[in-house]
């Protein structure tokens, strides 16, 4: 055995030995609403990257980007440093100027759901776009068709929005609205890597998809994201964004991939300038490492069996809720005709605002349940955009019930049965203690 592989094994006994699961103790042991499944093979690709001692884009990577995509059913993606640049990198591909009548500009306008992560919003923001807020549907906490189509108007030229906790909006009957109105849709899928509507992988309407893989999401690199399209002159576009805005496409460490690198004419530079060095876009630079790449490999290996586990975690939550009578309480999520949610948590709504929800949440951190809201609750009420230009259609109820009423709790892979039933029954008996106050 060589040293490299003794390495590599003395990881994974290391991992055997420093993370093996501990005993459940209901009250004592932490079930926070998110979480990380690692394993020895996770530890074993980190030491094989950190090994090559290439320390940005490079073997993983490309490989990573190349199972991605295919497990994701696109033709490209393009590995970024989060899921928050994802979203900034599929909105700035749509700005470039190559895009014609089609780049999008300030003063445009974009829709959104107003309940959503201020991230898949922010890049518009910061690029002089209007949002246009709709409100959801309160089963599936996702903006509708009809909410989409009452809110374009002559300035409309991109709808972004995200699939709420993994649970599908109706991407096929808005994708046919964005294209009968020559409109951009980009499809924030951070918290949905697996779901599928109608037997496609969410994403694949829009013309560009983007996911994330903080700790907290399906599969994990550390800090990391991804932007997925099947258009190769988007993903020319994005890449170009990604990476400094340059015009030159050569993966980190080659050169002369287009066989000309001194035999073009760009802009008012010389004759002969260095393709390396012309930029053709004002861009950024969001690449990922390869260390982030090689654990996203590992993790990429155990996707289905992290999607099932999400499924039956919620399947039995909602099970056990409801056979102790929480719907008296409750109500819960549900999905679209056709939808296959990849759950990122279980949302739950109060039915009465006679149960405090600041109480019911400390109640049950105090029993180590975490629990998150729906992140920014109504966007429009947040103080970072209550001054900003921005257009409401329609009522936002259902958007403002969330904000006062909803918050999820964990159906991630690490949480067992017995955790799961110990969350039905505390939240159960909370909200019978408080009601019978």
């Amino acid at each position: 055995m060589n040293k490299r592989e003794q390495i590599l094994s003395l990881g994974e006994e290391y991992f055997a030995e420093q993370f093996a699961p501990k005993p459940f103790e209901p009250g004592v042991t932490s079930l926070p609403a998110n979480g990380k499944v690692m394993d020895a093979s996770d530890l074993r690709n980190l030491l094989d990257s950190s090994l090559d001692m290439w320390l940005t884009a490079g073997r993983f990577s490309e490989q990573f980007e190349r199972k991605f995509a295919q497990t994701w059913g696109a033709r490209f993606s393009l590995l970024v440093n989060s899921g928050s640049s994802a979203n900034l990198l599929a909105f700035a591909t749509l700005t470039s100027p190559s895009l014609g009548d089609r780049q999008l500009k300030p003063g445009d306008e974009f829709i959104t759901p107003a309940s959503g992560f201020p991230t898949t919003i922010n890049p518009a923001l910061q690029a002089g776009l209007v949002p246009v807020f709709v409100d959801v549907d309160l089963k599936t906490h996702n903006m509708t068709p009809e909410g989409v189509a009452a809110a374009i108007g002559p300035k409309t030229k991109l709808v972004m929005a995200a699939h709420t906790l993994g649970n599908p909006f109706d991407c096929h009957r808005i994708g046919d609205l964005c294209k009968e109105h020559n409109v951009w849709l980009v499809e924030d899928c951070c918290d949905a890597l697996g779901a599928r509507l109608h037997g496609e992988h969410v994403g694949n309407r829009g013309d560009l998809a983007t996911c994330s893989f903080y700790p907290a999401h399906h599969i994990t690199t550390g800090e990391g994201g991804a932007v997925m399209t099947s258009r190769p002159y988007l993903k020319k576009i994005a890449e170009s964004f990604r990476d400094w805005g340059r015009d030159c496409y050569c993966a980190p460490g080659c050169e002369d991939t287009c066989g000309k690198r001194y035999g073009w004419q760009m802009g008012e530079l010389p004759a002969g300038y260095d393709h390396k060095y012309i930029y053709s876009h004002i861009g950024y630079n969001l690449k990922a490492t390869d260390m982030q790449a090689s654990l996203g490999l590992s993790q990429l290996e155990r996707l289905e069996g992290f999607i099932a586990k999400r499924r039956s975690n919620f399947d039995f939550l909602q099970n056990a809720l409801r056979s102790r009578g929480g719907e008296e309480f409750f109500e819960f999520p549900e999905a679209l005709p056709g939808a296959e949610p990849s759950w990122f948590g279980f949302l739950l709504t109060l039915k009465s605002e006679r149960i405090a929800r600041p109480w019911l949440l400390e109640q049950l951190g105090q029993r180590k349940i975490g629990t998150r809201l729906l992140f920014g609750g109504n966007l429009t009420k947040q103080p970072a955009y209550l001054h900003l230009p921005k257009r409401v259609v329609g009522e936002l109820t259902n958007t403002d019930i969330i904000m006062h009423r909803s918050f999820y709790v964990g159906v991630w892979p690490g949480l067992t049965e017995e955790m799961l039933d110990y969350m039905a029954e505390q939240l159960v008996s909370l909200c019978r203690s408080f009601a019978t106050k």
